[in-house]
């Protein structure tokens, strides 16, 4: 089974951290973001990764290698130019013949990469795309009203949004939807799809999910670690 996984993000709202390391390669208990990624996938059963690079793609490639050390077949792609989320997957066209999961590179899961991959094959779907329930207090007083009349008061309810997890997969298919060389996001590419009639699957994920593009999320990522992802020991 093969997956991508995107890395060439700035990471911008992670300075002044990534001013030295970029953003999937960021410490998280003994190993890194890209680490706990690569490692999860593998003991799943996937043995193709590729990585898609931008930002400090030399440190990236660097630090990884040919993915030998973590027991799979590492493969990096550089972006001349910004390419945004589903961009860069044209660029590795040639290799990816059969569907594989796209994911983000600031995620840290406990998804099980198998199963999504074996229903999203069976899916009717040239693209799955995983999302994740989100539950966010409201710091109101939710009112229910019929024109001058109040019907009913709910005080500070939580608000429940299904949201993108930034986790796909994608049949070789889609590759004539998405425009060569142009900044095309994976929001663009749903949007088309359902702009042409064509199915969208849906894989609602229940598992441990975050996401580690703001300071305050990773400080939780630290903690999550010994959880969540201790087992994934980094090789030496």
């Amino acid at each position: 089974m093969k997956a991508v996984i995107l890395a060439g993000g700035l990471g911008s709202r992670l300075q002044p951290f990534t001013q030295v390391i970029p953003k999937p390669l960021l410490p998280i208990g003994e190993s890194s973001v890209l680490e706990i990624q690569i490692l999860s996938l593998a003991r799943l059963g996937f043995d193709d990764i590729f990585v898609a690079t931008n930002y400090m793609s030399e440190y990236i490639e660097a630090f990884l290698g040919n993915g030998s050390k973590y027991g799979v077949n590492l493969t990096f792609s550089r972006e001349a130019k910004p390419l945004g989320t589903c961009g860069p997957v044209l660029l590795l066209r040639d290799k990816l013949t059969e569907p594989f999961v796209l994911m983000n590179g600031d995620i840290l899961t406990t998804l099980d990469f198998r199963d999504l991959h074996d229903r999203a094959v069976a899916a009717d779907a040239d693209l799955t795309v995983v999302t994740k329930e989100m539950v966010t207090p409201f710091n109101f007083g939710k009112v229910t009203s019929d024109g001058p009349y109040i019907l009913a008061i709910e005080e500070k309810p939580d608000l429940r949004l299904e949201i993108l997890a930034g986790i796909y997969v994608l049949k070789p298919a889609v590759f004539d939807l998405i425009p060569a060389d142009q900044y095309f996001g994976i929001d663009s590419l749903i949007k088309e799809m359902l702009a042409q009639h064509k199915k969208v699957g849906r894989h609602a994920m229940k598992e441990y999910w975050l996401d580690i593009g703001q300071a305050e999320h990773y400080q939780a990522a630290q903690s999550a670690y010994d959880e969540h992802f201790d087992h994934l020991k980094k090789p030496s």
